[in-house]
């Protein structure tokens, strides 16, 4: 696995001598397992073909904010910058950073900038003197301040003939600071997660199930607040609309507890986890023979015949490597420790969330939830009740103290 595998760049190319870099930056990225999309200025098209770019990164190039005039259609700068994990700008001249703190939107690159809703990281590129004039250091400086990443530039000979600082990084200094960068924003770069999440739903007809009222919904916080940490995250979701958009998250959608469990089983098989998750509302039984087609309620039969489903949660965990770390949950009525603490045994679980749906504003059909983590008898974490999307914090505070005690398994000799 790359170390930059799964992240989305775009890539800012502007108008200088040092653009001929950044053929080599594409490959270096996506050599890492980047996905790169490049955007280029109109001066960089000066210095470097959009085709070059384009084969090297497997993606068309953009350079105009308008795609074919004559067609009338334009390149979605809004989509470009919601797309990546980060805008990477290399080369970088005076100019642009220049736009960039006066909010400039006169080419693509710049509109990309304004409505990017991800990290920005710059490499500058310039003569020594335009690198060292009072208004250069004065932009880098307010681009520092809200939150830019600047990777500063090399010394050594330049362009003009001149010697001193403004050369660009290298590339392989680049990718190596854009990896460093990216495992200090997200911890977690390189663990895998294995969740499962939402109801099944078992087959009567071709119409008629049963299921439970499971919406999703705390599987699929917990799912990206691991993904934002750098997790790789192996989603199995029973039937839900909550989305889980996150070029982190692998989501798998499946209907009933058996294909839970095949598809849970083959992720599992696929990327030995670091952590498992089981949020899964998971039906305790299934219709024994479940009708092909849409039944006529004349033919539904008065009573069914039920058949357990597998235990999703007790499989996985005992197929799991030992040093996972693995997490139940359990829905009680009531206080529900007791049965908290016995599926800690019976299902193989390092921890179990408890929430219980006497609880007001907790369970389903809430956004909010209150939990309990339970640890072991002499150790049980109680929270408030808040939402959802702080419960999934709480939780990957958990996961990530307990991962960051050792190296990733996939990356293990014994792997």
């Amino acid at each position: 696995m790359g170390s930059l595998s799964g992240r989305r760049i775009v890539l800012g190319v502007t108008g200088s001598i040092a653009a001929y870099k950044s053929a080599h930056l594409v490959r270096e990225l996506v050599k890492a397992g980047a996905a790169v999309r490049v955007v280029m200025t109109p001066g960089a098209k000066e210095f470097i073909t959009p085709l070059t770019l384009g084969t090297l990164s497997g993606h068309p190039v953009h350079s105009e904010l308008t795609d074919d005039r004559d067609a009338g259609t334009w390149t979605d700068h809004v989509e470009l910058g919601l797309w990546g994990d980060a805008v990477l700008v290399a080369p970088v001249t005076a100019h642009t950073m220049a736009g960039m703190v006066e909010g400039r939107g006169d080419n693509l690159l710049l509109t990309v900038l304004l409505s990017a809703k991800c990290p920005v990281v710059i490499a500058p590129a310039m003569d020594r003197d335009m690198f060292t004039h009072p208004a250069t250091s004065d932009n880098l400086k307010t681009l520092r301040n809200r939150g830019v990443h600047v990777i500063d530039p090399d010394t050594g000979e330049l362009a003009s003939g001149l010697s001193g600082k403004g050369r660009m990084a290298e590339p392989e200094r680049i990718r190596k600071e854009l990896t460093a960068w990216f495992k200090s924003q997200a911890p977690l770069m390189g663990y895998h997660a294995l969740i499962t999440s939402g109801p099944t739903f078992e087959p009567i007809d071709a119409v008629r199930f049963i299921g439970n009222r499971s919406s999703g919904q705390q599987g699929a916080a917990i799912a990206l607040e691991l993904a934002r940490r750098g997790m790789t995250v192996d989603f199995i979701s029973g039937p839900s609309s909550i989305p889980t958009d996150h070029p982190g998250v692998r989501r798998v959608d499946v209907g009933t507890a058996l294909e839970m469990k095949a598809a849970a089983e083959s992720a599992l098989r696929l990327t030995p986890p670091d952590a498992i998750i089981g949020t899964a509302a998971v039906a305790d039984v299934r219709p024994a023979h479940p009708i092909e087609g849409k039944a006529q309620k004349s033919d539904l039969p008065a009573s069914l015949d039920f058949v357990a489903n597998p235990d999703i949660l007790a499989s996985l965990n005992a197929a799991a490597p030992g040093a996972c770390f693995k997490v139940g949950f359990a829905l009680a009525h009531g206080d529900g420790k007791e049965a908290a603490l016995r599926k800690l045994t019976e299902k193989g679980c390092d921890m179990v969330v408890l929430n219980s749906i006497t609880d007001k504003g907790a369970g389903f059909g809430h956004t909010t939830n209150r939990v309990d983590f339970v640890h072991g008898p002499q150790r049980i974490d109680s929270f408030e009740l808040k939402t959802k999307e702080a419960v999934a914090t709480d939780l990957a505070e958990v996961v990530q103290k307990q991962l960051l005690q050792r190296t990733p398994i996939s990356n293990s000799p014994e792997d």
